[in-house]
């Protein structure tokens, strides 16, 4: 191992560094991640300048006055059916001006990750988020990543194209671990610990995790996210995820990064160094904070974010994590050490059963028995491999698949 945090997130580097105005591409810009960014954006125009956008499609409306706002040359749609009424949500904003460049269909996102800019935001939620990430390393880009998703499933692939400090972490916890590590070398890291709210299930035993509801997964005490990252904070799938991440990025071994329930949520991460002292990045809960770091490193952003009123008395508190409650920290830890595709299995399947959750065709503990089911009848069948992104692809076509097949047959036993 290297005396220095692995290259991919390393705070001591600094890729690519732009004088001036950088020019963004944000992808997933109607998501909250991207409306977050746009706000950042259109408060700082001599810092930054959006040149494309990317959304799946779903609202054509938001998308087209996020375009007209930044006056962006490109936007890119996942679903080729949105087009017709992105054309007309466009017509409305613009008036007698040129239209931008639409772009739809699947690759869509990819093409505008590899399009001329300093900077690609990829706020892409799930596993799709892969190939925007590859497009984007290959093309040189700085990436600033809040599609974790990508890095699971694709960790080796993402290593391979990184170079150092192309990517600037832009999740809160692995924001503040990049600022954290800034202090010291790799020799000096004991270990990283990692922050958890507890979700909106904190201190609630598994038996009491029965019955819970769609809004009570989606109630979090802290966070406004999409239902997805919404549920995966309930279940901790997102901090087992995390830890992934952090193993990934900062090439820390997984029995030194450590879990901790901090409901409050100030403290979003620290990292503990060999001589006994432990720096702690904190500030409100409040994503604008790290995705100003994402798109702006190496400069900070005046203001992007609340800062506390220390004068005002407050408490922190930390607990240690209930892992039989939540199962599910310790399997990403499982197939994070397989690596392989184990983790795109994971992935894949845990987002197949957040779907059938939301939809009430799933109850919520059954989300961790079937992707626990699912990762261990896959096991790691080549790990030595070099992995591939047809094998990511079928992989997770599999995952889907029996995860589908899993959960309707343990619903289907439930009800009978």
């Amino acid at each position: 191992m290297s005396d220095s945090p692995s290259p991919l997130a390393d705070p001591h580097l600094v890729f690519d560094a732009a004088e001036g105005r950088r020019d963004i591409v944000v992808l997933g810009s109607t998501g909250s991640i991207g409306t977050q960014a746009i706000d950042l954006v259109l408060r700082n125009p001599d810092r930054f300048r959006v040149t494309a956008l990317s959304a799946a499609g779903g609202r054509v409306g938001l998308l087209a006055e996020q375009a007209y706002k930044l006056r962006a040359g490109t936007v890119a749609v996942a679903r080729e059916d949105a087009v017709p009424a992105l054309r007309e949500a466009l017509a409305e904003q613009y008036g007698t001006e040129p239209l931008p460049e639409i772009l739809a269909g699947p690759d869509a996102a990819t093409e505008v990750a590899a399009s001329p800019c300093h900077t690609v935001l990829n706020g892409i939620t799930g596993s799709i988020g892969l190939a925007p990430t590859l497009a984007a390393l290959e093309a040189g880009r700085t990436l600033a990543l809040a599609n974790k998703e990508s890095l699971i499933v694709g960790g080796p692939l993402v290593r391979a194209l990184a170079k150092p400090g192309q990517i600037i972490p832009v999740d809160s916890e692995h924001a503040a671990l990049f600022q954290a590590l800034a202090a010291g070398t790799r020799a000096d890291v004991r270990k990283l610990v990692v922050t958890a709210s507890g979700g909106p299930f904190r201190g609630r035993s598994k038996a009491e995790l029965a019955h819970v509801t769609r809004d009570d997964a989606l109630a979090h005490p802290t966070w406004a996210m999409g239902p997805v990252i919404t549920v995966n904070s309930a279940t901790l799938v997102n901090k087992g995820l995390e830890v992934i991440e952090a193993h990934l990025l900062y090439d820390i071994p997984f029995d030194r990064i450590e879990v901790v329930v901090h409901p409050q949520s100030y403290v979003h991460s620290m990292v503990e160094f060999m001589d006994g002292s432990t720096l702690a990045q904190a500030t409100p809960p409040d994503m604008r904070g790290p995705i100003a770091l994402g798109i702006g490193w190496p400069e900070r952003v005046p203001d992007a974010a609340p800062a506390f009123d220390w004068s005002t008395a407050s408490t922190w508190e930390f607990f240690p994590l209930d892992t039989e409650a939540f199962p599910s920290v310790a399997l990403a830890r499982h197939v994070g050490k397989l690596g392989g595709t184990a983790p795109a299995v994971f992935n894949a399947a845990n987002e197949e059963c957040v779907e059938a959750f939301l939809a009430g065709r799933l109850p919520f503990n059954a989300i961790m028995d079937t992707v626990t089911e699912v990762v261990t009848e896959h096991g790691n069948p080549d790990p030595g491999t070099s992995l591939t992104v047809t094998d990511v692809l079928e992989a997770e076509t599999w995952a889907r698949a029996r995860a589908r097949e899993t959960a309707a047959k343990a619903t289907a036993e439930a009800r009978a």
